[in-house]
């Protein structure tokens, strides 16, 4: 059932020294990105930004990130189960170095853009850990590149954590129209699985049409290393099987005006929504938090959304 235009299983994107590469042009669409690159211990990778703004996030690894002459040093993480990574933002029209002295693997979220904004670092500890839904569609948000928490032209970009057996990214919601209470936005969904006993996790996503005019059609399996892209549509469960948690990246842009990310949920399933009030979050939640800065004194982790 899947359009093979929007599920690209993993390796298939891939294109010089990014196992994952997704550009505009590629896409079909005007603003998302997505390369992810991986180094050998002693790696080194130099990129120009070209018309877009960029977020360097460690999936695995460290790394020293380089721009505009300044050096962000990323204390990243062993894996996306394991913590809350920190991150460096790089702004278009500038040179970049990534260089990883043990090795790594790194997520580069785009989006084009037209205002150049400074180069700087964003910490673990400033990112906001949020827990949406409950019962069976309790997930978890890491909110290190979202709107209102850390500042872009046009990227949005979020982590979403979905415990084994549970169904995140519900009810099924679209954001493809510029109105009241919407925003147009392209997203793309980078995809890894927990493993266990050996055997590599497994999930499922679901895209449908959300008009006459839409024909985005998607009911794929996903493994680590694959990705989603979503030009317009309902999209919605993201299904984590029994066994297996679910982590995806989410990178968003579009033209709206306004930099936010506004959805409208299938008015067919939109209900589930009251049901959440009656339900506790899933105990599993939060996977991990946020560590804790010491000069603030304020907690980065929040249940919203429900």
């Amino acid at each position: 059932m899947t359009d093979k235009r929007f599920h690209h299983p993993a390796g298939t994107a891939a294109r010089g020294d990014y196992s994952t590469y997704v550009d505009p042009e590629s896409a079909g669409w005007g603003y998302s990105s997505l390369r992810v690159l991986e180094l050998g211990a002693g790696g080194r990778h130099e990129l120009a930004t070209g018309e877009s703004e960029w977020i360097v996030l460690p999936l695995a690894g460290s790394c020293t990130v380089v721009c505009d002459g300044e050096a962000f040093e990323l204390a990243g993480r062993k894996s996306v189960f394991d913590g809350v990574s920190d991150f460096a933002y790089v702004p278009r029209d500038a040179q970049v170095r990534i260089s990883s002295e043990a090795g790594g693997r790194f997520a580069l979220t785009g989006a084009r853009c037209e205002n150049r904004l400074p180069a700087r670092y964003g910490p673990a500890s400033g990112v906001p850990v949020e827990l949406r839904g409950a019962g069976q569609a309790s997930r978890q948000v890491n909110n290190f590149g979202a709107a209102g928490v850390f500042e872009a032209d046009r990227l949005i970009a979020v982590e979403v954590l979905t415990p084994a057996g549970n169904w995140s990214s519900f009810p099924p919601h679209k954001h493809d129209e510029e109105r009241e209470g919407e925003s147009r936005l392209e997203e793309i969904y980078y995809f890894e699985l927990s493993a266990a006993h050996g055997t590599p996790g497994v999930g499922y996503q679901r895209v449908y049409p959300s008009g006459p005019d839409r024909e985005t059609d998607v009911l794929a399996e996903v493994r680590s290393g694959d990705v989603v892209l979503i030009p317009d549509g309902w999209h919605g469960p993201s299904m984590a099987v029994p066994g297996y948690d679910m982590y995806y990246l989410n990178v968003m842009a579009g033209p709206s005006p306004e930099r936010a990310w506004l959805i409208c949920d299938d008015p067919a399933h939109a209900w589930v929504r009251d049901t959440w009030a009656d339900q506790p979050v899933d105990p599993r939640l939060p996977l991990y938090t946020a560590p804790a800065d010491p000069g603030a004194g304020v907690p980065q982790d929040t249940v919203e959304g429900r």
